[in-house]
């Protein structure tokens, strides 16, 4: 990807996490990004093109720091991809509000709906996979789906000032701890 498509997509996502969806004017993304509206009409035609890249590009920024270390137990892998959703760091908190804000959109936005699938499926699929590493006598695409739900609700709570991050991550533990046995 160009470093320019990548500075519009970074300004595109810290929009969406200041302003929401429906905040989201390609003016005021131009202007974020330091580029002229034509430029971004360019790489992404229109406005769904944007919401459709800027939830790709959320995706791909999670995965920066949600993938687990390279631990010889998958259970500790399990938790720390889950728990790395859940950290006071600018960046976690912008791409997780983004990501919220975007999958809440897809209910008005069909065009976001295949793209928000493919993302969600490839989230569970890599948290079904550590899961049934962790313990194969659990129903592990179930576990992977009530375990990435989990995040994503708790995340919205943290980040909507009703519960604490320390509570959200305890509880995440928790939730991790009763799907594994």
């Amino acid at each position: 990807m160009s470093e320019r498509r990548t500075q519009m997509l970074e300004a595109a996502v810290r929009v969406i996490a200041q302003d929401g969806v429906r905040g989201l004017r390609v003016e005021k993304l131009a202007a974020e990004a330091g580029v002229s509206t034509a430029l971004i009409y360019y790489h992404f035609k229109d406005r769904a093109g944007i919401l459709r890249a800027a939830l790709e590009h959320v995706n791909h920024r999670a995965q920066t720091y949600t993938s687990p270390a390279m631990s010889d137990d998958p259970r500790t892998r399990v938790e720390q991809m889950l728990l790395g959703e859940l950290q006071d760091v600018d960046v976690v908190r912008e791409t997780s509000v983004a990501w919220g804000e975007l999958r809440a959109s897809a209910a008005f936005h069909e065009e976001l709906r295949s793209t928000l699938l493919a993302t969600t499926d490839a989230w569970n699929a890599d948290v079904e996979t550590l899961v049934r590493q962790a313990n194969p006598g659990v129903d592990a695409a179930a576990a992977a789906e009530r375990l990435t739900a989990l995040v994503e609700g708790l995340s919205e709570r943290w980040h909507s000032g009703s519960l604490t991050l320390d509570r959200a991550r305890e509880l995440l533990s928790g939730g991790i701890a009763r799907e594994l046995g």
